[in-house]
């Protein structure tokens, strides 16, 4: 995480002091800095790294502070730094795969206003809000909601819709989107490309607030979501030309048990074929828990290929100290 001075967000595109009805500079104070350390032989030290850097939100007067799970994953050391620069431990409470939200319990008193859960349900395209990292309004952007449409990520990922804002916010791994009476909409995840007339711009996607009360619970309480695991393969893809392509393989995961390779292409799951993405893990998911056995039909050097993989529980690959 940058320290104070070393970065801001251009004058221009933060949020104005009064321009709300709510207390901004109170509301962007529940914003924390949140750094992590992973252990070099955690299953996502290679492709997270093992020192990672964000944005939290304080949801509880406890300290409960929510994020974007990848910057938990597996973390065995978690720090919470606040706008003034106060700093306190804290430990991973629980991460959700299926949504993308992580939560970390402060260990110290943190002293700062809880931010409360919005409806992103009622977010409309061309709604303003603030996207706010820590730092206060220097760190934050006023921004536009651009779009809410499905999301689809190469690591067997899928938001049936998520929210997408612009300008993006340079920083925005656990931001915090704002709504109009100061309350948490969602929580930031990544940046992507839009495309448009003047070609494509960078906006932020955002993991929708409404998908955090039917977990929340559970994830304080047991460290997971109360659902059967979802069938995992272990391959990153993409959407291709109309097709999708397996770009990449986890390292002794299933697909790479199973001799699948980057460059095949996804043609079928179970005898149905296969058209994007977002429809390859939801036929994937369909076919029951993980554990369970998935036909696939390949396209490799020309020629088709049937392969089955036995899938996994992607939590099980986790070799870091337990999440609770």
């Amino acid at each position: 995480m940058a320290s104070p001075g070393d970065w801001k967000i251009p004058a221009s595109v933060q949020p104005k002091t009064g321009g709300y009805a709510y207390d901004l500079d109170r509301a962007l104070s529940a914003v924390v800095a949140l750094s992590t350390r992973v252990p070099p032989e955690a299953f996502t030290a290679e492709t997270l790294g093992t020192e990672r850097a964000g944005n939290g939100v304080v949801i509880g007067a406890d300290g409960l502070v929510l994020t974007i799970g990848y910057l938990v994953t597996e973390a065995d050391s978690v720090w919470l730094t606040t706008q003034d620069g106060r700093s306190v431990p804290g430990h991973v409470v629980g991460y959700d795969a299926v949504t993308g939200f992580g939560l970390v319990q402060a260990l110290g008193d943190l002293d700062l206003p809880v931010l409360p859960l919005g409806r992103s349900g009622e977010v409309q395209i061309g709604d303003r809000a603030v996207m706010a990292g820590v730092g206060g309004r220097q760190r934050s952007v006023a921004v536009e909601i651009v779009a809410r449409q499905e999301f689809a990520g190469y690591w067997e990922y899928v938001l049936d819709e998520a929210l997408f804002t612009a300008p993006s916010h340079p920083h925005w791994g656990g931001a915090a989107l704002i709504g109009p009476k100061g309350e948490l909409l969602g929580i930031g995840s990544l940046q992507v490309q839009q495309g448009g007339p003047e070609g494509p711009k960078a906006i932020n996607m955002i993991v929708p607030i409404d998908l955090l009360p039917p977990i929340l619970s559970d994830l304080t309480l047991r460290g997971r979501a109360d659902r059967p695991p979802r069938p995992w393969l272990g391959l990153y893809a993409s959407d291709a030309e109309e097709a999708v392509v397996i770009m990449g393989l986890a390292d002794d995961g299933p697909a790479e048990a199973a001799d699948l390779r980057p460059g095949d292409v996804v043609a079928a799951v179970a005898g149905e074929p296969v058209a994007d993405l977002a429809g390859f893990f939801r036929q994937v998911w369909a076919l029951g828990e993980a554990g369970v056995r998935v036909p696939l039909t390949i396209r490799r050097d020309g020629q088709m290929l049937k392969l089955a993989v036995t899938s996994a529980d992607r939590e099980r690959f986790l070799v870091s100290p337990p999440l609770h």
